[in-house]
């Protein structure tokens, strides 16, 4: 999962759905470089309806949506589909085609449903060095004890940003 933050854990400045609005440009490149090196990403429709993503022939763009059949026309066969499918049944499919990574890389809902389902390994997350105090969380309201170790730490402007990789510790008992 990868999602870019400010220090009071806003992902939204005050309504603008657009990160890239505000987010530095070291977050944009790295942004642009992860989507880059991966064949695989999956976001939300107001995710994807506020900032779309290019298709590309060299990644599949999954977007979550309960209304796929509005988006029929902008479908590009390998490239960009539009789902109903549930979280599990997503990394399913992918995984019986032998896809070893994913990224989740927006939308709240998308991401507390992943979290919920225990299908996030790794979170990659940006801090940017700014406090909104209104904006979105990456979570919903959503009753949720996930624990992470940090996986790595770096700063990647002069203005502090970081980008900072944590492992999701999975549940045993639930899965």
């Amino acid at each position: 999962m990868v999602f870019v933050t400010s220090l009071d854990g806003k992902i939204t400045k005050w309504c603008d759905p657009s990160d890239r609005a505000w987010s530095s440009k070291g977050d944009q490149d790295y942004f642009d470089r992860i989507w880059k090196e991966n064949k695989l990403m999956v976001m939300g429709s107001n995710t994807y309806n506020a900032d779309p993503l290019k298709p590309s022939s060299n990644r599949l763009l999954v977007v979550m949506t309960q209304n796929p059949s509005k988006y029929k026309s902008k479908e590009i066969q390998t490239q960009l589909e539009f789902s109903d499918e549930t979280p599990e049944i997503i990394v399913a499919r992918f995984k019986a085609i032998n896809f070893k990574q994913m990224l989740i890389v927006g939308g709240a809902r998308i991401a507390t449903s992943f979290l919920k389902d225990q299908l996030i390994d790794e979170l990659w997350l940006t801090i940017e060095p700014k406090i909104f105090g209104l904006g979105n969380n990456f979570v919903i309201a959503e009753k949720l004890d996930i624990s992470l170790t940090l996986i790595s730490c770096e700063k990647i402007n002069e203005q502090g940003t970081m980008i900072a990789k944590y492992l999701v510790v999975k549940d045993k008992k639930s899965k």
